[in-house]
């Protein structure tokens, strides 16, 4: 792992569920680094995010309000800063069907906004966070995922001869997050039924400490332009059902404006670009050979098959509802019981 001591780090999005694991992970293996800035919209959130880590115990740790839409405080914000993990995003998929123009401005317009402050303030590295949503997108929020995401690509092309380089990661659901389909389900299972969408749907399942390692990764060993898929499990939604209630009446209503029966990360048109290592994928832009070889043997990887798709469908790996409880029990509830 990178010696973030002597570093600086800013983090947007920083008091979600991602960037509080993401600061806890950094603060127990550095409780004395430089500088980790944590920049969101919400001061209520900021201030309870600063009880738990205060900055009388952690000197380096700075709590920094601002929107990434606004490129002047944003900028002003990156001063100093060495690394940018980008995990700000409006990302409810029905919000976005009926208010598009305002995940336009924060996905993308702000996605622009964090790469001129990082080519503006002679930043290291950045890894933006992406999602299975941005592969094939059906929906305005995975649309403006995925131009976030050429956004980053396409800014390795910009730097000149700084010393930066931009990559991102793209994973699935994160089981027990804020928003998410778990933390609903217990919510409601007193009243005996659960809302499902379709019985037939997949996910894939990640979770928090599997995306905070997979940003690591991506911290210490990117060169710039790749696209880090994990290798991760899927599950039915019928499993999830089941794992948090075994006993209620499951309610079929239809799947959601912009929703999936199942989601894509690695789609037939990316397999020609895409590499395979042990635990990871790696979408590269469109290089030509010798480019893709260098990036092979960097990351001892080899090309995947043509035509090789990745989604929570044709998944090798799948997991049960009774591996659910126990994620459960320990990234939600501790006192979790059927």
């Amino acid at each position: 792992m990178l010696d973030f001591k002597n570093k600086s780090i800013l983090i947007t999005g920083g008091t979600g569920s991602f960037g509080k694991k993401f600061v806890k992970t950094l603060l127990d293996k550095f409780p004395d680094i430089e500088r980790l800035v944590i920049y969101s919209r919400d001061e209520l959130k900021q201030f309870e995010m600063a009880q738990d880590f205060p900055k009388s115990k952690f000197r380096g740790i700075r709590y920094f309000i601002g929107d990434i839409r606004d490129k002047e405080r944003f900028n002003r914000a990156c001063e100093g800063i060495d690394y940018i993990v980008h995990a700000a995003a409006l990302k409810q998929v029905p919000a976005a069907e009926y208010n598009p123009m305002e995940f336009i401005k924060t996905n993308i317009l702000g996605a622009e906004s964090i790469i001129e402050a990082a080519l503006n303030n002679q930043v290291k590295k950045v890894v933006a966070l992406s999602t299975d949503k941005a592969a094939a997108p059906i929906n305005l929020y995975g649309a403006t995922k995925l131009v976030s995401d050429k956004l980053f690509i396409a800014a390795n092309n910009m730097k000149g001869k700084r010393d930066i380089s931009f990559s991102a990661v793209r994973y699935g659901n994160v089981l027990g997050s804020r928003g998410s389909v778990i933390p609903f389900f217990m919510k409601i299972r007193k009243s005996k039924k659960l809302p499902i969408t379709d019985l037939r749907m997949t996910r894939f399942n990640i979770t928090l400490d599997e995306a905070v390692k997979l940003v690591m990764f991506a911290l210490e060993k990117a060169i710039g332009s790749e696209l880090f898929v994990p290798k991760i499990p899927s599950y039915k939604i019928t499993e999830v059902a089941e794992a948090v209630c075994p006993d209620c009446e499951l309610e079929d209503i239809g799947i959601r404006p912009g929703e999936k029966l199942h989601e894509e990360m690695i789609t037939v048109s990316d397999s020609f670009n895409t590499l395979e290592t042990k635990d990871y994928y790696i979408i590269l832009p469109p290089f030509d050979a010798e480019k893709k070889k260098k990036y092979a043997e960097y990351y001892q990887a080899e090309e995947v098959e043509p035509g090789f798709v990745y989604n929570s469908y044709n998944n090798k790996e799948w997991i049960t509802a009774e591996d659910i409880r126990e994620q459960i029990k320990k990234y939600v509830d501790p006192n979790f019981k059927i």
